[in-house]
């Protein structure tokens, strides 16, 4: 598998394991998604919130602009039925991007300024593994706090995917 279908897999992947995750949240009771848990953030949405905005930054990295963000996180987020049109979004322009993106560009570094302080430089496809790879380790927060429903969480793993997702990556 080249450069070009890795990343095009993994945006397609993100994408997919987003919308599992939001679907499972949005079905569970009442109140549930942001009730307080003992977890790095406060509840469900405010977890997914944070791979929102983390996104976001990235997005602005590989398009060469500021952010705005001040924090990897915000203080107030947004309800769920907001936050997943805004992560579907962004989801879909990450794919977008992999679908126009070059081999050659991949290689580029973009230089920026971590949101913490401190310069960073990484090559496209190393910022979009991270964003991928981030992700990922977030929506794991996301799946312990199934559990501490009590309810299992959906199956995101790349695997399952690759099973169950035909692709056409060009």
């Amino acid at each position: 598998m080249t450069m070009l279908r890795t990343v095009r897999m993994l945006t397609r992947y993100n994408a997919w394991a987003d919308k599992l995750i939001f679907d499972a949240v949005a079905r569970l009771p009442d109140g549930e998604a942001t009730k307080p848990r003992r977890s790095l953030f406060k509840n469900f949405v405010h977890t997914l919130n944070h791979n929102y905005v983390i996104d976001l930054i990235f997005q602005a990295h590989l398009e060469g602009r500021d952010h705005g963000f001040t924090a990897r996180n915000t203080a107030q987020y947004p309800p769920l039925d907001e936050l997943w049109p805004a992560q579907e979004a962004v989801d879909n322009w990450y794919i977008a991007w992999s679908d126009r993106i070059t081999d050659a560009a991949l290689d580029e570094k973009v230089a920026f300024t971590f949101v913490g302080g401190g310069q960073g430089v990484m090559t496209r496809a190393e910022i979009l593994l991270h964003v991928v790879n981030h992700t990922t380790y977030h929506r794991g927060f996301v799946a312990d706090l199934f559990y501490q429903v009590p309810t299992l969480p959906p199956t995101t793993d790349l695997p399952v995917f690759l099973r169950d997702v035909p692709l056409d990556l060009g």
